[in-house]
């Protein structure tokens, strides 16, 4: 009930929903009894159509304010006393007709702010989830099914919404729904009543049983399903890949062999799910029958005290429909387990804690003007030392490049820049701050990042190039454009800067998505550049005019450049060689060469690898 009340925290505020959503259920639950319980006048009025035949009944005067029922049919009697059962019979057609219309204005009413309610939960809730995840450090994703996140947001958000919501309707409605059954039932019959309320808690109790079982199913059910839609993200991604080794075959069937699990856990739930209403309809039915039988035997016999035929008609028709609220009782508990199980995963979701907070007191780094320095900086994933002992200092203006064999740690390096990560040990400190007294939305205000796997939003150049400045002028896109050498060919696509750029920017080519991305740097114009060089995959005449623009975006920039490039590097003020997580060398170009060490080799190997 824990989970469930801290999901149900998300329908807040649930007042606003509540008390009209109350006050519509319980006149529509009154009239709608009370449909049920005129067919005893209706067919009084029906059944008695001679004088001789009408009973002395109590005057209305006599009757307990409370007994509506009583006070109708003394009014039934009177009317037929009065103006002959014909008119009478119209009468109570006209006050049924006039309480089924209220029933269900007001049902309609109930169900409206329950819907309104369901979609309130529902925005806050997955408006909750998305938001914790874009808080997440860049860590978290490296070690998630992206296709598992994406399970949790679309799918699991929606089955917690349907089943707080419904539940929250049941647990009100059908109880009240209940309540006021039996107390009518009682006003025509107590003897009878007390006999017949036994089936409902035998219903409880097998209904119980049915679904013990249903929470864990659940559970491994949403797993299934985040598990298909991780293979069919990766299947999307890496479709080229897939048909280049001929490769769909068994793709196919690692995909089909998770579907195939996800459907029969399904089927197993669902006929769980599906054998609580049947059981209990058979045992109302049941129930139904037993009473027929027993109430009928009482009537048939002259009983002393034994219901009138109008009377029993009614009570029979109430008591068929004390089984529908019980039953949906026993399903809204059958479904709850589903809810539950996927609000578990949500709330690890939305529990996982971001590693990287603004402290209380956090300052705001307005501009860029001494240096970036990095102290002794430390840094492992788990057990495993990444960096050790990093000194750097990256002083306003210059341009430093890093360069090493692959995994030597470049790119974690790059990362700590612009505070994806802090340091295990050490420090950044940049003009005189440290960056945990600096607000992390500030440093990142400070630095344009262009990275090696070039990624573009599946929207236009325009909206691209400006990603990083919404309020740009088309002036102002153009220009960055030219700079990155991207204005030339998208001019003369189809639609211009209005050219829509494909998933992740698959309609335009490596070298074209490249300078799109530096078009994107030079507008959000920033006084550090993190530059992943991504010349490395690109044809000559393509890396020729990205590099042109990296220079152009370099000019008058502190840069640091993971560097895979001699064109690249040697015109750097300072080269860091980073080796197994450490800077073995450091110094420019001229100098590094003379040394004749690892940078050395390196360059005559031409094999600056990320």
């Amino acid at each position: 009930m824990k989970i469930y009340f801290r999901l149900l925290s998300f329908a807040k505020p649930i007042e606003k929903f509540a008390i009209p959503y109350v006050i519509a259920t319980m006149l529509s639950i009154i009239f709608g009894t009370l449909n049920l319980a005129l067919l005893s006048p209706l067919f009084e009025t029906l059944l008695k159509t001679k004088k001789s035949e009408v009973e002395v009944k109590p005057a209305a005067e006599h009757l307990s304010t409370f007994d509506i029922l009583g006070k109708f049919r003394a009014f039934v009697n009177n009317s037929i006393d009065s103006v002959g059962a014909e008119k009478t019979l119209a009468y109570v057609c006209v006050v049924i007709v006039i309480s089924v219309l209220l029933s269900n204005l007001f049902k309609y009413f109930s169900q409206r702010i329950m819907e309104d309610l369901r979609v309130h939960t529902l925005l806050n809730f997955r408006r909750s989830v998305f938001n914790n995840v874009m808080n997440l450090h860049v860590g978290f994703f490296n070690n998630e099914r992206k296709g598992d996140i994406i399970s949790k947001v679309a799918s699991d958000v929606q089955v917690v919404q349907f089943t707080v919501t419904n539940t929250l309707q049941v647990v009100f409605k059908e109880p009240v729904t209940l309540i006021v059954y039996i107390i009518m039932l009682l006003t025509i019959s107590a003897k009878l009543t007390l006999f017949s309320l036994l089936v409902i808690p035998v219903s409880g109790f097998i209904i119980s049983k049915i679904v013990k079982r249903l929470k864990q199913q659940a559970k491994e059910a949403h797993e299934s399903f985040a598990k298909m839609i991780g293979f069919l993200d990766e299947a999307l991604s890496g479709i080229k890949i897939i048909k280049a080794f001929n490769s769909s075959e068994r793709i196919k069937e690692k995909f089909n062999q998770e579907n195939i699990f996800y459907s029969n856990l399904n089927r197993k739930m669902v006929r769980r799910q599906q054998l609580g209403s049947p059981v209990s309809e058979f045992l109302g039915v049941l129930m139904v029958a037993v009473i027929v039988w027993y109430g009928g035997t009482l009537i048939l016999h002259n009983e002393e005290n034994a219901l009138a035929p109008a009377d029993f008609i009614a009570y029979i028709a109430i008591f068929s429909q004390v089984m529908r609220p019980a039953k949906a009782l026993t399903d809204s508990f059958s479904g709850i387990h589903s809810g539950i199980a996927a609000g578990e995963r949500v709330l690890e979701l939305i529990d996982t804690k971001a590693e990287l907070t603004n402290k209380a007191d956090a300052k705001t780094l307005d501009n860029f003007n001494e240096a970036l320095i990095l102290n002794n900086v430390s840094f492992a994933y788990g057990d495993k030392q990444i960096l050790k002992n990093i000194n750097v200092t990256i002083n306003k203006g210059k341009t430093v490049a890093l360069v090493g064999p692959s995994g030597g740690g470049k790119s974690t390096l790059m990362d700590l820049m612009p505070r994806f990560h802090d340091p295990k040990e050490g420090s950044l400190v940049i003009d005189g701050h440290d960056y945990k007294d600096l607000t992390v939305e500030s440093i990142r205000a400070q630095m344009g990042i262009v990275n090696q796997e070039s990624f573009l939003f599946n929207d236009t150049i325009f909206n691209n190039i400006a990603f990083g400045k919404p309020d740009a002028t088309e002036e102002e896109v153009v220009n960055a454009a030219k700079i990155a050498n991207a204005h030339e060919f998208i001019v003369n696509t189809e639609n211009g800067y209005q050219t829509n750029v494909g998933d992740r920017g698959n309609k335009l080519s490596g070298g074209q998505r490249q300078r799109v991305c530096i078009a994107r740097a030079v507008l959000a114009n920033p006084p550090i550049m993190l530059l992943d060089e991504a010349t490395s995959a690109l044809d000559t005449e393509s890396e020729k005019l990205v590099q042109e623009a990296l220079n152009n975006l370099m000019q008058n920039r502190t840069s640091i450049v993971i560097a895979h490039r001699l064109s690249t590097i040697q015109h750097a003020d300072e080269i860091a060689v980073i080796d197994k997580g450490e800077i073995v060398e450091k110094g420019s170009h001229t100098a590094l060469l003379a040394k004749k060490g690892l940078y050395y080799r390196l360059i005559e190997m031409q094999t600056f690898n990320d």
